[in-house]
Formats: structure tokens, C-alpha cells, sequence
């Protein structure tokens, strides 16, 4: 398409062209030079409907081909002798939609329809010779038109399909590109946090033993060497997505919630509706949004509280973390890579995501993921 037109919306350039088409159809028979009598004047409404008509062939292409070719036949029986130009773009318009057996199925008829309109109407009494180059001409035009629409057709069909192969090459290459980081992540740092933690664990123990006091910053190296650790776990099982990892679902979740309460939040669990089965998909973003909201809250809310809710409904599942920290109205939530990580996993299933300060303080995520159910 040209550049002129790429800025042009479709129904627009669609009445243009059926407006292009009738005025030349129109011009095309008052230029015949005959009086104005009541078949006449049918003949030329019936041209300019004919080439009208093309501003529905985007929408409605079959309708717009019988509609074109029965004003083609009927204004040859009233006398003109117009070359059927509207019911050429709506062949070409069938074509591209992919109407092959209606378009064939109109063209012989209105092929077979014309010359007998015309011989109804007393046109082309010059011989039969005329009458077959006449018709050898439109078969060669007709098939010009269902060729250039069954091209476009195809080539649109390969760049779809180009398209389609171009996002299943990056969403691979992302995928391959997500496993190699998380294996990155496991060599380089998964023993360093473990020998930390485990040096300030025996130094703890140790010095326990001995009935010392053991300094408050030993205490927080192995506070921070456990809660690196988790992290880094839980940061794999989200990067890794291949079978050396057992998946985490809504099963897991009381766990999740059972390490909080470990942690000395007043954390509770409440599931409603019916429980059925749900896509693995959705099993894992409701599992990795409980975990992301617990551990923000944690790290972030200085809450004392917070609540898990999962609701299922016939066509979704909800999913709301609430807490009571220090969160306030009309504070904007830090865009965290957290918060990021779950919008984009909702996003991707079509679900919706709120995560912002609650109205009596605290702050609340909500999901909503939509599943479908076996009827």
C-alpha cells in the first residue's frame, strides 16, 4: 500500500474507491448519448448501486458480488453497454477474503447471465465473432481480478504466518535466554550464600555454646544469609521454567503463608467458592503474586498483619493480598521489579492487576485471571 494511503482508515478508503468506481460507471453510460426514458433511468441507478456497493465489500464480500453482478446483467437488459467494472473489484475483494467457491459459482453466472442481457436489449448484433471476442475478453479479466485477490490473499497469509514465527522465535529465544541466567545465578552465587550462611550459623552456635553473647551483627548476617538464600531460590523457580524444578501452585500457597507466621507476621488464609481445576498458568501466577506480596511485605510495609484471599469463580480466579502497613492514600507504589514481574504475568493471561495504598491504610494487590472450564 502507498504512503498516501497507509494514513487513511479503511472505511474511508473503501467509499472512496466506490465512489471512484460509480461516478466512472455513471459518466460511462450518460455518455451513450440516449433519451431519457424510465428503462434509462433504472439502467443508470442501477450502475452507480453497482459501484456504490463496493464501500461494504471489506465487511460483507459474497453480498457485495451478487449485488454488483446482478447490476452488471440487469443493466445490459436496460441497454447499457458498460463494462462491468464494479463486479471486477468485488471479485477481486471475494478472492482476497477467501471466497473461492462463491466467487467462481457468481462469475459463471453473471458470464452466462451478460451476453443473453445484452441479446435481450439488442446490443452486439454485429456477429458471432464480436460476441466470442467480447466474451473471450471478460473471462480474461475476470480471472485477472480472482488472480491479484487470491495473491494478496496468500501473501498476507505468509506474512501472518512470518509474524507468527518471528514471535515464536523470540519467545524461545527469551525462554533459553531465562534459563541460561538462572543457571548463571546458580553457579555464581548459590554456594557463596550458602557458605555464608552456613560460617554464621556455626559462628551463632558457637558462640552459644560457649554462653557468649553472640553480636547482633552476626545474628543479622545470618538473618540475611537465610532470607538471600529463599530469595535466590524462589528468584531460580521464577526464571527457570523446564522440569528440574518441581512447579509451585495454590497448593503451595499455605506454605507460603506458614513461613510469614515464621517470620512474625499475623498472616491468614481464606479461600472461597468452588474449587476446580484451573490452567498450570494460572496455578503458578497465583502462587508467584501470594509469594511476591509476602515477601514485599516483609521487607517493605513494617505490617503487622496482612491477609490472603483466593475466590474461586465460574469463569476466573481472584486472588487479593491485604496488609495494614504503613502504606497511605494516595502515595504511588514504587514500580518495583516485583510489582513489574506480576503485572506482566497477568497481562499475559488476560487477566487484570491492582496493586496500590488501601483507603484505611496498608496497601492491597488484587488479580483477577480468567480460566476457562470444560463444559
Amino acid at each position: 500500500m502507498s504512503r498516501r494511503w497507509s494514513g487513511v482508515p479503511a472505511v474511508a478508503r473503501d467509499w472512496a474507491v466506490a465512489v471512484g468506481v460509480a461516478a466512472a460507471l455513471l459518466v460511462t453510460g450518460l455518455s451513450e448519448q440516449r433519451p431519457a426514458t424510465g428503462l434509462d433511468l433504472l439502467g443508470l441507478g442501477l450502475l452507480t448501486l453497482g459501484g456504490l456497493a463496493l464501500a461494504a465489500g471489506r465487511r460483507a464480500p459474497v453480498p457485495v458480488l451478487a449485488v454488483t453482478g446482478l447490476c452488471a446483467v440487469s443493466s445490459q437488459a436496460a441497454g447499457y453497454d458498460v463494462p462491468a467494472v464494479a463486479y471486477l473489484f468485488a471479485v477481486y475483494a471475494a478472492m482476497r477474503a477467501g471466497h473461492r467457491v462463491a466467487t467462481a459459482v457468481a462469475s459463471v453466472t453473471v458470464l452466462a447471465g451478460l451476453p443473453l442481457a445484452a441479446l435481450a436489449a439488442g446490443l452486439h448484433d454485429t456477429g458471432e465473432a464480436f460476441a466470442q471476442a467480447r466474451g473471450a475478453l471478460q473471462l480474461a479479466w475476470l480471472i485477472a481480478a480472482a488472480a491479484a485477490g487470491e495473491a494478496l490473499r496468500q501473501a498476507e497469509r505468509r506474512a501472518d504466518e512470518a509474524e507468527r514465527t518471528r514471535e515464536e522465535t523470540a519467545r524461545r529465544r527469551a525462554d533459553e535466554e531465562r534459563l541460561h541466567i538462572a543457571r548463571e545465578l546458580h553457579d555464581a552465587l548459590t554456594h557463596q550464600i550458602s557458605v555464608v550462611k552456613v560460617q554464621a550459623e556455626v559462628a551463632v552456635h558457637v558462640a552459644r555454646k560457649r554462653g557468649e553473647e553472640v553480636p547482633e551483627s552476626l545474628l543479622a548476617i545470618q538473618t540475611a544469609g537465610r532470607e538471600a538464600t529463599r530469595e535466590l531460590r524462589a528468584t531460580l523457580g521464577a526464571l527457570r521454567d523446564d522440569d528440574t524444578a518441581p512447579p509451585r501452585g495454590l497448593d503451595h500457597v499455605p506454605e507460603l503463608v506458614d513461613r510469614a507466621r515464621a517470620m512474625g507476621l499475623a498472616a491468614s488464609l481464606t479461600i472461597g467458592g468452588e474449587r476446580h481445576d484451573v490452567p498450570a498458568a494460572v496455578d503458578r501466577t497465583v502462587y508467584r503474586i501470594v509469594q511476591e506480596s509476602l515477601t514485599n511485605i516483609a521487607r517493605h510495609a513494617d505490617a503487622a498483619t496482612a491477609s490472603v484471599r483466593i475466590d474461586y469463580r465460574p469463569d476466573a480466579l481472584a486472588v487479593c493480598v491485604d496488609d495494614d502497613g504503613r502504606a497511605t492514600p494516595g502515595a504511588a507504589p514504587v514500580p518495583g521489579l516485583g510489582l513489574l514481574g506480576m503485572r506482566e504475568r497477568v497481562t499475559a493471561l488476560g487477566g487484570s492487576l491492582r496493586a496500590a495504598p488501601r483507603t484505611g491504610g496498608g496497601f492491597t494487590v488484587r488479580a483477577e485471571l480468567p480460566v476457562e472450564r470444560a463444559s
